[in-house]
Formats: C-alpha cells, sequence, structure tokens
C-alpha cells in the first residue's frame, strides 16, 4: 500500500490525499486538548491542597477530621465574599481529610466507568463529552465558594461530581476514535489523543503552582480549570461529530476513506451492546489484563517513586519543577515516533497488526519493568535516578500503541464500551494496590522493602505483558456489525433522502 493514497472525491471534484490533512485530524486536536485539561483538572488537587490549607493540629472534631481554619478570614465587600479578590481563607484539615478529598475523585470516576461506556454508545461521544466538561466547568468554578461555605464536605462533593464527570472522557475518546481513526492511521491519532494524559500532568503541575502563587491565589486554580473546560464544551458541540457521516463539511472522499476502512455507514442503526459475546472474547480478557498491569505499574511510578526519592535517595523530587516534568515531557514527544513507527509497520506489511500491538506493548512494558528493577538498586544521585526514570518514561508510552488501540481493532462499534470494562477493573486493581504496598511497606527508610514494591511492580509488568502477548488479537470481531439481513432491513427504512446524501 502506498503511503499517499489518492481518493477522487467525485463530489467535489478535488483528489483526497490519505497522507493530508483532514477533518479527523481536527476531531482528534480537539478531543487532545479535553484529555490534556481534564488530566491537568485530576492532578491539580494535591498542589492546590498545599495553598489551601494550614494545618495546625488543633480544632479536631470527634470523627478525627479537621473543622475549617476560617475563623480569622472576614470577608471585605462583595467581591471577597466570592474568593475573586485576596485575601483568601485557608482550612486546618488534617492530612486524613487532605487525602479523603484527593480520593473521592476516584469515587466517582470508578462509579461510572461501565455507564459511560453505555451512554457513549447510545449518544455519541459529542453529547457525552459536551456534557462532562459542562459539568466540570459549572463545579469547578463553584467549588471554591462551596469549600468555604459548606467545608471540606462539600470539596469531596465536588471532587466526586468531578470524576462522575470525567468518567465519561475515555469512554467517550474511544467511542469517537472507533467511528474516526482508519486502521493504517490507528496508532498516530489514537497515540495523539492519549497524549494528552502526559501533557496534561506537565502542564498541571507548574501552572497549579503559578496560579496559586499570583493574586488570583488557590481559588483561581478551579476558575482557570473551569473557564477552560467551558471553552472545551463550546468547541466540543460545534465542531465535533459523532461520525464522518454527520460531519457537515467534509468531504465525500474522506467520508468514504474512513468508513470503508473501518466498515461503517450511515445506515446503521444503534445496535445493543453484545455484553455476553464480549464478555466470551479472550481478546478483551487480554486487553483487561495488560491494563491492570499499565495501572499498577503507573501507579507506582507517579505515586510511590516520589516518596522512595524522599526518604531513601535524599531528593524531594516534587520539590523541582523540572525534575518532576521532564519525564512526563520526554514521554510525550517519544509518544510521536512510536505512533509513527507502529503505523508504518502496519501499512509496510513488515507486521501484521496483532503483533505490532504485541510488540508495541512489549516495548512500553518491558524496558519499564527493568527501569524499576534499576530503580531499585540505584545509587543515591539524582543525576543517574532521573535518567532511569526518563528512559522509563520514554518507552512506556509505546504503550498507548498497544493494548489502549486494541480494543478499536477487535470493534470500533463497541470500542467505547469495551474500554470503560477495562478502564473499570484496571481502576480496582489500582484502588487496592496501595493498601498492599502499605503492608510491603512498613518502613519507608528501608531500601529493601522500596526493592519488594518496585519487584512486585516490575512482575505486574511482565506477567500482564504476557498474558497479553499470548491471547491478544486484532481481528475484527464478527459481532461488530449487523448481520446482513439486518443491514438491508435497516437500508429499507433509509429516508429516500438520506440514500440520496450517500
Amino acid at each position: 500500500m502506498k503511503d499517499k493514497k489518492e481518493i477522487t472525491d467525485n463530489a467535489h471534484g478535488h483528489q483526497f490525499k490519505e497522507a493530508g490533512w483532514g477533518y479527523r485530524h481536527q476531531q482528534c486536536i480537539i478531543l487532545f486538548w479535553v484529555l490534556t485539561i481534564a488530566y491537568s483538572m485530576r492532578s491539580c488537587m494535591g498542589v492546590s491542597l498545599v495553598a489551601m490549607t494550614d494545618y495546625n493540629g488543633k480544632e479536631e472534631n470527634t470523627t478525627g477530621l479537621e473543622l475549617n481554619n476560617t475563623a480569622d478570614f472576614k470577608p471585605e465587600g462583595v467581591l471577597n465574599a466570592l474568593m475573586l479578590i485576596p485575601p483568601y481563607p485557608t482550612f486546618n484539615w488534617n492530612k486524613k481529610v487532605q487525602d479523603t478529598v484527593i480520593a473521592s475523585f476516584f469515587w466517582g470516576y470508578m462509579l461510572l466507568q461501565i455507564p459511560a461506556g453505555q451512554l457513549a454508545h447510545r449518544f455519541g461521544a459529542r453529547y457525552l463529552l459536551t456534557g462532562a466538561m459542562t459539568i466540570n466547568c459549572v463545579v469547578s468554578i463553584l467549588l471554591p465558594m462551596a469549600t468555604y461555605y459548606g467545608g471540606w464536605y462539600c470539596t469531596v462533593v465536588c471532587r466526586v461530581a468531578q470524576g462522575l464527570s470525567q468518567a465519561c472522557i475515555v469512554p467517550g475518546l474511544h467511542t469517537s476514535l472507533g467511528k474516526w481513526a482508519p486502521l493504517h492511521e490507528r496508532g498516530r491519532l489514537a497515540a495523539f489523543v492519549y497524549g494528552g494524559q502526559a501533557l496534561g500532568t506537565v502542564f498541571g503541575l507548574p501552572m497549579t503552582g503559578f496560579i496559586s502563587a499570583s493574586p488570583m491565589g488557590w481559588p483561581g486554580i478551579f476558575r482557570f480549570y473551569g473557564i477552560m473546560s467551558g471553552m472545551m464544551a463550546f468547541l466540543i458541540w460545534f465542531l465535533v461529530s459523532d461520525t464522518p457521516a454527520k460531519h457537515p463539511k467534509i468531504s465525500a472522499a474522506e467520508k468514504d476513506y474512513i468508513e470503508d476502512d473501518l466498515g461503517a455507514s450511515e445506515g446503521k442503526k444503534k445496535m445493543p451492546v453484545p455484553w455476553m459475546k464480549i464478555l466470551k472474547h479472550k481478546g478483551v480478557y487480554a486487553i483487561i489484563v495488560a491494563h491492570i498491569g499499565q495501572t499498577w505499574g503507573q501507579l507506582t511510578l507517579y505515586s510511590e517513586v516520589p516518596a522512595f526519592m524522599d526518604k531513601i535517595m535524599g531528593v524531594n523530587i516534587k520539590a523541582n519543577g523540572l525534575l518532576t516534568a521532564l519525564p512526563f515531557l520526554v514521554m510525550w514527544f517519544s509518544n510521536f515516533f512510536f505512533s509513527w513507527f507502529t503505523d508504518w509497520l502496519i501499512v509496510k506489511n513488515i507486521m501484521n497488526v496483532t503483533n505490532t500491538r504485541k510488540f508495541a506493548n512489549s516495548l512500553g512494558t518491558i524496558p519499564a519493568a527493568i527501569g524499576l528493577i534499576a530503580l531499585a538498586y540505584a545509587p543515591q544521585d539524582i543525576y543517574v535516578v532521573e535518567t532511569i526514570l526518563v528512559l522509563t518514561c520514554a518507552f512506556k508510552i509505546s504503550a498507548h500503541c498497544g493494548f489502549q488501540v486494541n480494543h478499536i481493532d477487535i470493534s470500533p462499534n463497541y470500542a467505547g464500551t469495551m474500554m470503560s470494562l477495562s478502564n473499570f477493573i484496571s481502576n480496582i486493581g489500582s484502588s487496592i494496590s496501595p493498601i498492599i504496598i502499605g503492608f510491603i511497606l512498613t518502613d519507608v527508610g528501608d531500601k529493601y522493602l522500596w526493592r519488594q514494591v518496585f519487584f512486585l511492580a516490575a512482575g505486574f509488568y511482565l506477567v500482564t505483558n504476557l498474558v497479553y502477548v499470548i491471547f491478544g488479537t486484532s481481528e475484527k470481531a464478527d459481532w461488530n456489525d449487523l448481520p446482513e439481513e439486518e443491514k438491508e432491513d435497516v437500508e429499507e427504512n433509509v429516508p429516500m433522502m438520506e440514500k440520496a446524501k450517500q
């Protein structure tokens, strides 16, 4: 197959180049910024709490949770009462309250994962993503006032609401990619969109610190992300379409190129989710297992390594913005190489799709496992440790072109549903990992116990990847499409004007 396949656009009389710019790229750019903003908002709470709290160890109530430390805060005028101008209140929340506020986001996030996949399948990604970003907008803007006037209880309610809305984002993105990402560009388009996870973290940490230190203060953090979410909701509503067939400006050639590759057609009705067939498919279980390993390893890298750097290496990596952001920034750049490389392997017929996904997943997991083991034996040298982290993150992103794209290969029509299922199960695994790590790490100053933590994460990477390599597949499932007789029934019910458009 040629890299630049040309298709004649009969409706417009010009040539459509597969390698050229198209509306599918516009869709992916918007989806990328949706995920970037969502991950920035998700990661901002830890830094925000530093500016929001001033725990003095007093005013503890009978539940062991801290009361608001707002006695010294007296609003001066309406603007100050609305927390639009300084000074701003701080709160006497102990570590238990702060951890509860951070964890509350994931309560909502896990609760709505599987229903979100169903919503995306039934109503389409455009409605779902617009609603998710709109809710994020409203809740974020109201959170500062809710925190001051309602205490930490209202903060938890707001974070749960944000988690519920953001649970819709990944299934919505995957549903959209299932309709817009043709096979030979799937790795690049999907990896570009999911690169927002890395870039969101890179932007989120320094941006949160900058805003909290400005005259906008900690309330400005949530208002900033609220406004950004509102802008994205506006762009999604007016620029994103659920399918190429519904896009008002797409050329007939680009529409045919995408739909012919995906096996999609405008006349299809909304099919019920074939849950029994999905749950019997071995490839789905291979994806779920790989997803569990990735999530566990990711939590160890992002949450436990900073504590290891502090307690064992004597370096507080969170205190150095460059050290914190560099691995994520390198991850984002290497994302472009791996996505291009895996698509190139498919286009040039060097590997079939199944083997390419397994190869990409192995590139993302095996070096990450080696990196964790190397970290366990690394000397007390920040340059050595940072180099290990950078190399680990640089390869880790390759898994986005492995298991994370695999849902779309198996079933473009049910990609969002399958992603919500694997994301839900993998997040259950990640929610219990801190408990297991807590049992192992009885002394945070013991480097031998830290080695056990890193060996466990490395083992998860290697074993789950092995399962994926053995059982994974990229063959399109026969239950992805309607049976031929049902297709004919649907076509008969398509209005004449709609047929004319086709």
